[in-house]
């Protein structure tokens, strides 16, 4: 048996980290137990937006209807390999169900609520600490090739108003006034300034960092194997490298966490929607300002110590393989949007799991058959972004009893 901690985190990405955080800042006896190495999930490889004003749930009215439509076109960011996997046909339809008007109104007020707190909490986590990320504050173009497309977003844009956030209609002068690197050719843009992006990679080793300095265990390479449970209460956890003690234990195991069901009882339904992304050193013609490229669902982001286009998603299972053509499609999708260059050296290709849930909302909560586990994922696209309202909710559940938002909203109960 290993020493005793007062609470281990089972998964070392950002949620895993943002949850140390909290926890260390109440001087919380805090060990990570990571199957790989820190950051090497989803945390590593995202665009690096903190994306405050996505509001709208993924299973928004329509589309369905509209990704069909692209995908027949061969159009579509999306992609589903044909599968008999019961669970993923179960989870497309209940996401098909919710797109609807209802859901979206609950979901994005819940949304907004975590999104604003993760803010506030970000916000002051860059005031006290300094973190080597590339961290800017310079919002976001959202840019259009489609006329109609471009004016149909400002429906989108006027509900977003309702909760605070909103963008600027810029004509196609404006928009390349702005940023040089447009192409002449787009039909307009919308500018969000409420958007800051960063490197997340070097975000998760300086976080890292700054932790253990702080007391952090870390036990990476170090795949969990299963629970030691004795009356409704989890004692210890099995791991390849041996057993750890502890009071209280976090499961942010992210698009893995399913795996762990059996076992406790729980019922999570969680499925890995996999992202691409390329990243290259830094064009000496290169946006300054973060772009979404709307038809082609493709961010680009630029930073100091490099550039990154990433964007797709694809139910295809636990597979890490590299599909070329999506990986392509990056490339030619850029293009028709940017005059950047996007053939200097490329620094990595890569793909990683985001854990889905169908409502597009995550789960934060305490088990309800393991009164000492607490579960934190299913943050879709949006685990960055809310990492610190996750992790501050997570710490005070374990050392308060209850967190400082409303949790309902993500509560286990609504599957």
């Amino acid at each position: 048996m290993k020493s005793n901690n007062d609470v281990i985190i089972v998964g070392g990405g950002i949620i895993g980290l943002a949850c140390a955080h909290y926890l260390i800042e109440k001087n919380v006896s805090v060990r990570i137990i990571e199957q790989e190495v820190v950051g090497s999930g989803a945390s590593h490889g995202n665009c690096g937006l903190l994306y405050f004003s996505d509001v709208i749930p993924l299973c928004e009215p329509g589309a369905v209807r509209r990704e069909i439509f692209k995908a027949m076109m061969g159009k579509s960011s999306l992609y589903i390999k044909p599968t008999l996997d019961i669970k993923l046909i179960h989870w497309l339809l209940k996401f098909a169900a919710h797109c609807n008007a209802t859901q979206m109104k609950a979901a994005s007020k819940a949304k907004n609520d975590i999104l604003r707190y993760s803010l506030d909490l970000f916000e002051t986590f860059f005031l006290e600490h300094t973190i080597e990320c590339d961290f800017e504050k310079k919002g976001l173009l959202l840019l259009f090739k489609d006329k109609k497309s471009f004016e149909g977003y400002e429906s989108t844009n006027t509900f977003l108003q309702n909760f605070g956030f909103g963008a600027k209609a810029l004509e196609k002068d404006e928009a390349q006034k702005l940023e040089p690197a447009i192409h002449k050719d787009i039909a307009g843009a919308w500018y969000d300034q409420s958007i800051w992006h960063l490197r997340p990679e070097m975000l998760v080793d300086a976080w890292k960092k700054l932790l253990i300095k702080k007391g952090l265990m870390i036990e990476e390479k170090c795949k969990m194997t299963g629970f030691e449970i004795d009356q409704g209460k989890i004692k210890s956890v099995y791991t390849v490298k041996g057993q750890y003690k502890a009071d209280a234990f976090v499961l942010a195991t992210g698009a893995w966490t399913p795996d762990m069901e059996k076992q406790l009882d729980l019922r999570i339904p969680v499925h890995p929607g996999k992202g691409y992304s390329i990243t290259m050193e830094r064009p000496d013609q290169s946006c300054e300002i973060p772009c979404y490229l709307y038809e082609k669902n493709i961010v680009a982001t630029p930073w100091k110590t490099g550039y990154r286009l990433g964007g797709t998603m694809e139910f295809s299972g636990f597979t890490d393989e590299l599909n070329a053509k999506r990986l392509s499609r990056l490339i030619t999708g850029a293009k028709e949007y940017l005059n950047t260059s996007v053939r200097h050296p490329i620094l990595e290709q890569w793909s990683g799991l985001r854990p889905m849930t169908y409502d597009d909302l995550p789960i934060i909560d305490r088990s309800p058959f393991q009164n000492n586990l607490f579960i934190a994922t299913g943050h879709g696209m949006l685990g960055l972004t809310l990492a610190t309202g996750t992790g501050k909710a997570v710490c005070d559940m374990i050392c308060n009893g209850n967190a400082r938002i409303d949790l309902a909203p993500f509560s286990m109960d609504r599957f």
